[in-house]
């Protein structure tokens, strides 16, 4: 009998047993990733009653608030033993469709290939955002999701990138990923994105904004009230407050981009070893239950479970 991850939705969790799934390919669990965020969400019992249809995840069994099966970043391997990705709960064996598996490029290791789903967050960002060359970029938030942005953003030719955080220690992530770090936000940005689903990092990213500039919103707060400072010089300095989310690609691109065409070029993106300084703390899959308060209450960055 497979066995799975089940939220609770008054933060706890089981490892229990669920359905294999119906699909063609068998595949066995390698590694997979907590999504710090959205699953922190579901951990607590805070996705909003009205986004429960959207937030479901493949392969997802069981309802919010919960008892539910959720997750969706998972490295496997077919019966050859070929890794690829595919977007599943944490669970040890199960089926999927065969187009559901993508397989590594050569060269990715699968122990980072769990980041897949936050890079796609982060590119679809950098598209939403309108980041071009040259162009002086701070981001509000150094989680994964956060990072990964300002990493891409750091990439494009003659871009500034400035990861801010309240924690310090972030620096070496942000000097490893080739941006510019701080703890307060610089002002006159050409774009900046916020990542750090608080109230006062939405406050640091609208103030850091310069005249006609773009400020986009990546965080998911779930059913958490959030305050923004419209008032004083967001009208008159012309701002532009824009939220992005993964599900959808961005309709300029919409017409020749694919999520599959996303997600291959996604996993040729993670082959840099810098992204391995993500990744900062690592369970099996047994333990993962009496894992989890630690990693959505403290300051963890990626949390890795392996099988």
């Amino acid at each position: 009998m497979p066995l799975a991850l089940w939220y609770d939705g008054q933060r706890g969790a089981r490892i229990g047993p669920a359905s294999a799934g119906a699909g063609d390919l068998e595949l066995r669990a390698l590694f997979s990733a907590v999504s710090r965020g959205t699953e922190r969400l579901v951990w607590s019992g805070a996705v909003p009653s009205t986004e429960r249809a959207r937030m479901r995840g493949p392969h997802q069994e069981g309802e919010f608030p919960g008892p539910v099966k959720y997750g969706y970043a998972m490295v496997a391997a077919d019966p050859r033993g070929t890794p690829g990705f595919v977007l599943h709960p944490h669970q040890d064996v199960f089926r999927v469709d065969r187009a559901a598996f993508h397989p590594l490029p050569s060269g990715l290791p699968p122990e980072r290939a769990i980041l897949a789903p936050n890079v796609e967050t982060a590119l679809n960002a950098v598209w939403d955002a309108g980041i071009g060359p040259g162009d002086r970029v701070t981001v509000v938030g150094a989680g994964v999701v956060g990072c990964l942005v300002a990493w891409l953003a750091a990439g494009v030719r003659g871009c500034r990138a400035t990861l801010v955080d309240v924690l310090p220690e972030r620096a070496f992530v942000a000097e490893r990923l080739g941006c510019a770090f701080a703890t307060v936000a610089p002002a006159e940005q050409d774009v900046v994105v916020h990542a750090s689903a608080t109230s006062a990092g939405l406050a640091a990213a609208l103030d850091a904004a310069g005249e006609e500039a773009v400020v986009l919103e990546v965080s998911w707060y779930g059913d958490t009230p959030v305050t923004a400072p419209l008032g004083a010089a967001f009208h008159p300095r012309r701002l532009t407050l824009r939220s992005s989310q993964v599900a959808r690609i961005p309709p300029a691109r919409a017409p020749r981009w694919t999520h599959a065409r996303r997600l291959a070029t996604v996993l040729e993106l993670l082959n840099d070893p810098v992204l391995d300084a993500l990744i900062d703390s690592e369970g099996t899959f047994a333990g993962l239950p009496g894992d989890l308060p630690g990693v959505f209450t403290t300051p963890t960055l990626a949390h890795r479970v392996r099988y």
